[in-house]
């Protein structure tokens, strides 16, 4: 070997120890100094998470009785990942076995698989709106032989699962229904999920479920809890071999709600019986039964502005989402044809308010002008330009006051009193700025904007003022001129059309003494209507209508109370709100338009304001209101296309009544009341350590 080989040889044996050298260091270190680091993580590769979901908290009534829990319920759900892990034909073979089990067809069953969004998916929620590689729930509610067939058939269903879960359930103590009030919940979508991971909240996993409407959806982040984890140790395969360490779930807290179940369960039946009562009168004007297509019925605290019932018709069951809901009940709750039932109409129903407006119009006129000694003359019809304004059924009443208006209900009063301020004001219908008292002062009552209640969705209404006029004539004007280029000059469209492009935004007196008596444009919602009328009761201040009270925690310790909140006062004087309440107090006595209901009832004892409403629409039947109230409750009812409204709402209204102070044949006897002691309970119920709830002591927290 020469020398050179002979180096280069040794060369290479160099670098060859010094590899080994090096990977015995290597090796050395990995063992020795970060041994128990990596064997830590190897150990974590092994252990896999599972979700554990939390108790949804509980919401209850004003009393303690539970209005929205959860129960344990067998779910059956299917793996989509290793679905399609599996030939076609098998997938098809899995699920048509799967459909034939849960007595569905196969097409529903795989409509119920596909992911929101995909090519052929239902609408939500009937498509999966979670995660996609989160387990598909299929079937809720399963019967115990059911699921367990499905778990001793492992062969037979793969990547299908039968677990026991928490579903949210709605007992309805006293038959109460309360949908709109309570929501419902439905899983997360995938944005939400991909959302929660971005802002790291802990409280939400591809198999949570949201609150999507009502006290579900407003105090959802309450109610929700936090997931827990249970570690499952597994082999290579992914077996199961032993249990890890494991994290509980901590439950959501429970909401307490100033509602009543005893009054929301007699209220919705009030509004029911009305509504079906009102489908079997006949319309003198039209010469057919009155639709009473909806309605709605409130009783509000106005000295905090608490919600005590709330009651929508039609309604639904919120349960039917905790099961699954399919399609086609899916398609009712949206259906026109049904009533849609899913709308709430205490707070999101808009309509003309008819006669109960005019308290709030005598208010601005007291406050600008005129005074409770103002006689004007209650003719059966009053003329603005060439149009005759009159009164209903033509009634005349002669020269009368603020306080006979309000009772009789006369419009050509309250004509004659719009039309002075417009001509006070300038009488100008071009000039948008124009002050107007009148639609300042039902801004204030709260009318024209949401009033906060704490439910999702509120409509703000409208106030169809100078202001609101151009607007509407500017987003429309195109489409009007349009229309009277190509329509013919005898088609009342075409002139209809003509007249609105050149002069839709006008402010006119008729457009003024309609606002006066809650007709022509405006529209108001039922939970604006109670707000205001709890302001004439409790001498002028607006509250935030709220549903829910206090917040308590699972040991039955009080988190919050959620206080009354006060919008502001009315800009009245307290003599002026005091005369508008003594004139209210007329309005069910004789010779007011709501006696013939109230006529043996024992006003002495129980001195109800009242004002009544009937509202026109063009190609509609008429629209009832009953407002009312005294010291302690506001009762508000409206039954829409159902007629006047002492007609369809009185007997109801005054059943109420009768019902909240316990009278029986004109005697009042509060001990029979459905709240104790005739009034919304201050104190909250308790909660003791073994989960039972004690209602509050009458005059507690006071």
């Amino acid at each position: 070997m020469s020398r050179l080989t002979s180096g280069r040889f040794v060369v290479v044996q160099v670098l060859v120890l010094a590899l080994f050298c090096t990977l015995l260091g290597r090796l050395w270190f990995l063992q020795v100094v970060g041994g128990e680091s990596y064997q830590a993580q190897a150990a974590d590769n092994a252990v896999r998470d599972v979700v554990v979901q939390p108790q949804r908290g509980l919401v209850v009534d004003d009393m303690g009785r539970v209005l929205a829990a959860n129960r344990q319920a067998w779910v059956v759900t299917v793996d989509r990942s290793a679905l399609g892990q599996q030939p076609e034909t098998e997938q098809r073979d899995v699920l048509t076995r799967l459909a034939r089990v849960l007595d569905t067809s196969y097409d529903g069953l795989l409509q119920r698989t596909k992911l929101c969004g995909e090519e052929g998916a239902p609408e939500p929620p009937v498509c999966w709106n979670g995660s996609p590689y989160e387990p598909v729930p299929v079937a809720q509610d399963v019967a115990d032989d059911v699921a367990l067939s499905i778990q001793e058939r492992a062969e037979d269903f793969p990547a299908v699962s039968a677990e026991e879960r928490n579903v949210r359930s709605y007992p309805g103590p006293d038959g109460v229904n309360a949908a709109h009030v309570l929501g419902y919940v439905s899983g997360v979508t995938e944005d939400e999920y991909d959302q929660a991971l971005k802002d790291r909240d802990t409280t939400l996993n591809a198999s949570s479920l949201v609150g999507r409407s009502g006290l579900e959806r407003s105090y959802d982040s309450i109610l929700r809890g936090i997931p827990g984890t249970t570690g499952k140790q597994v082999d290579s395969g992914g077996r199961v071999i032993g249990e890890g360490d494991a994290t509980a779930p901590t439950p959501g807290d429970t909401v307490v709600t100033s509602i009543d179940a005893k009054v929301q369960s007699f209220v919705e039946s009030e509004l029911e019986k009305s509504i079906l009562t009102a489908r079997g009168t006949r319309d003198k004007i039209t010469g057919r039964d009155y639709e009473a297509s909806s309605g709605a019925a409130i009783v509000l605290d106005p000295k905090t502005g608490r919600l005590i019932a709330s009651a929508s018709y039609p309604s639904y069951d919120p349960g039917v989402w905790a099961g699954g809901i399919s399609a086609k009940q899916l398609k009712r709750l949206y259906s026109t044809k049904a009533g849609e039932p899913l709308l709430s109409r205490p707070t999101q129903a808009q309509l003309a308010p008819g006669s109960t407006f005019k308290p709030f119009m005598t208010a601005g006129a007291l406050e600008n002008g005129y005074k409770t000694s103002t006689r004007l003359n209650c003719s059966s019809s009053f003329q603005v330009g060439n149009r005759s304004f009159k009164n209903f059924e033509s009634g005349a009443y002669g020269s009368i006051g603020f306080d006979k208006a309000l009772q009789v209900s006369c419009n050509t009063f309250f004509y004659r009193v719009a039309y002075g301020e417009y001509l006070e004001h300038g009488g100008n219908p071009t000039d948008v700025d124009a002050e107007d008292p009148l639609v300042k002062m039902a801004q204030s009552f709260g009318f024209g904007s949401t009033t906060g209640v704490d439910l999702p969705g509120e409509a703000p209404g409208r106030i169809a003022d100078r202001e609101w006029r151009r607007s509407y004539w500017e987003q429309n004007r195109d489409y009007y001129c349009e229309q009277a280029k190509t329509s013919s000059e005898r088609d009342f469209a075409g002139l209809f059309a003509r007249e609105f492009c050149a002069e839709g935004w006008y402010y006119r007196a008729g457009d003024a003494v309609n606002f006066a008596i809650g007709q022509g444009d405006t529209m108001v919602t039922p939970i604006q209507l109670a707000t205001a009328y709890g302001a004439l009761s409790n001498g002028g201040t607006l509250w935030k209508p709220r549903a829910a009270k206090a917040v308590v925690s699972q040991d039955g310790s009080t988190v919050r109370e959620i206080e009354p909140e006060a919008e502001g006062r009315v800009p009245v004087s307290r003599k002026r709100l005091k005369y508008i309440d003594t004139a209210l107090q007329g309005t069910a006595r004789p010779g007011g338009t709501i006696a013939w209901k109230f006529g043996d009832f024992p006003l002495d004892d129980v001195k109800i304001r009242a004002k009544t409403g009937t509202a026109e629409v063009q190609g509609k039947q008429t629209t009832g209101w009953v407002a009312t109230y005294d010291e302690n409750y506001v009762v508000v009812m409206m039954i829409e296309q159902g007629g006047t409204g002492s007609g369809s709402s009185g007997d109801s209204v005054r059943a109420i009544w009768e019902k909240l102070y316990g009278i029986t044949d004109g005697k009042v006897d509060r001990s029979k009341a459905l709240l104790p002691g005739a009034k919304a309970p201050a104190a909250l119920p308790t909660f003791a350590a073994d989960g039972s709830i004690e209602a509050p002591v009458a005059g507690a927290g006071s």
